[in-house]
């Protein structure tokens, strides 16, 4: 007899949802994805997918032709606030070793070229999780929606994002989030400045606050700001286009033309936060990935990778076994050091860099115009090499 297919229901159709489905599929896997929106949109803003995801994925055979989609990174420099070079980072030269391109693009070109390499894994949306049984009689796992609806399978993905319903039953509903201290305005705006070339990232760094420009390609610009505050007032700003105007008013005159040019319904507020590193991710047929498992703040611009490498992973696992319990356990001790340093390192270096204090601004620019190369780069490239399990966080601050 023809042993049955397993089958793997993955709550969330994010990025780590997405790519968990389509390389579950290419795992031998059947995949059932289900998601809380009504509608799969990708809110307006950009990512980074860094050589490393990309390498996962075509560790995994697939192909997402993002390089077409985006635009491949070329060059990034950090800078003060009005425009003064800090230190330009080797990271083309750190590409063109790797072998394997980073790519600039929107999170709903991204969004896109995952649902096609998807194509006929089914999608159910405004489908909220509310629970999971995961010792039925015979194995398995049963997944409860909060409409009554129910969906049976032999593995669950939790791969619901930060306020996943998973981990939610895996922890308890007290673990609490930890704020980073700053708010995230983010935007997409058709901006070409003659100042910035094709594929650049340029960084600015004020007191307590902090200002990216991206060029996504196309005539498109990604920009991202930062402004340290309380968590009562992130978590719920109210704010107007011109509160941020005036938080950059001195800036490099990049900076406040790209806010000046973007609409003010065009500008997204984001608080910023993660959560203490969660050591177990599931137990029998469950396990998380993604934010659901170790949500990290945007320093590395590793998060969407990190999820990317969790769903290559994981799929690795499950292909290679027919016992599914032992293949997750596999999965998430395989992954738990490499996620575990960036988490770690993400929320230092973002740290370091909103720094507001008038002695430690000038001791952190001067600790990354004068950092050595040799230093620096081996510590971008462990980031971005896929795989790697280091304590990223160590070697970026010498162990401090």
């Amino acid at each position: 007899m023809t042993q049955a297919r397993r089958k793997a229901i993955v709550i969330g159709a994010g990025i780590g949802g997405l790519t968990a489905a389509v390389a579950l599929r290419r795992a031998g896997l059947d995949v059932e994805v289900y998601e809380r929106a009504a509608e799969l949109g990708a809110a307006g803003s950009g990512l980074s997918v860094m050589s490393n995801a990309l390498a996962a994925l075509d560790s995994a055979g697939i192909d997402l032709g993002l390089e077409k989609r985006g635009q491949v990174l070329e060059s990034y420099h950090v800078r003060t606030a009005r425009g003064r070079l800090i230190r330009e980072f080797p990271f083309p030269d750190i590409i063109g070793r790797l072998g394997v391109p980073s790519v600039l693009i929107t999170r709903s070109a991204l969004q896109a070229a995952l649902l096609e390499a998807a194509g006929s894994i089914p999608i159910v949306l405004g489908a909220q999780a509310d629970r999971f049984d995961p010792d039925r009689p015979g194995g398995g796992v049963r997944v409860h929606f909060t409409d009554g609806t129910r969906a049976d399978g032999d593995v669950l993905v939790g791969a619901d994002g930060f306020n996943s319903a998973v981990r939610r039953q895996l922890t308890g509903p007290d673990e609490p989030s930890r704020d980073s201290g700053y708010i995230c305005w983010l935007a997409l705006v058709p901006f070409e400045h003659p100042d910035f070339s094709q594929g650049s990232v340029t960084h600015f760094w004020g007191s307590g606050q902090r200002f990216g420009l991206v060029d996504m390609g196309g005539g498109t610009l990604y920009w991202w700001g930062t402004k340290n505050m309380p968590p009562e007032e992130s978590n719920d700003w109210q704010g107007s286009k011109a509160d941020v105007r005036r938080a950059f008013a001195g800036w490099a005159e990049a900076v406040q033309e790209a806010i000046a040019r973007t609409p003010e319904e065009s500008i997204l507020a984001v608080p910023s936060r993660d959560r203490a590193f969660l050591e177990r991710w599931g137990r029998g047929p469950v396990t998380l990935l993604g934010d659901a498992a170790h949500p990290m703040l945007t320093s590395l611009g590793q998060g969407s990778c990190m999820a990317i490498e969790d769903a290559v992973v994981l799929a690795r696992h499950l292909a290679g076994t027919s016992d599914s319990t032992v293949a997750l356990r596999r999965y998430e001790d395989e992954r738990r050091e490499r996620t575990r340093g960036i988490v770690a390192a993400s929320r230092s270096i973002s740290t370091f860099e909103q720094s507001v204090n008038p002695v430690r601004r000038p001791v952190r620019d001067a600790y990354f115009r004068f950092l050595p190369t040799g230093r620096l780069t081996a510590v971008l490239e462990g980031a971005l090499t896929f795989p790697r399990a280091s304590s990223v966080s160590e070697d970026i601050h010498g162990g401090r």
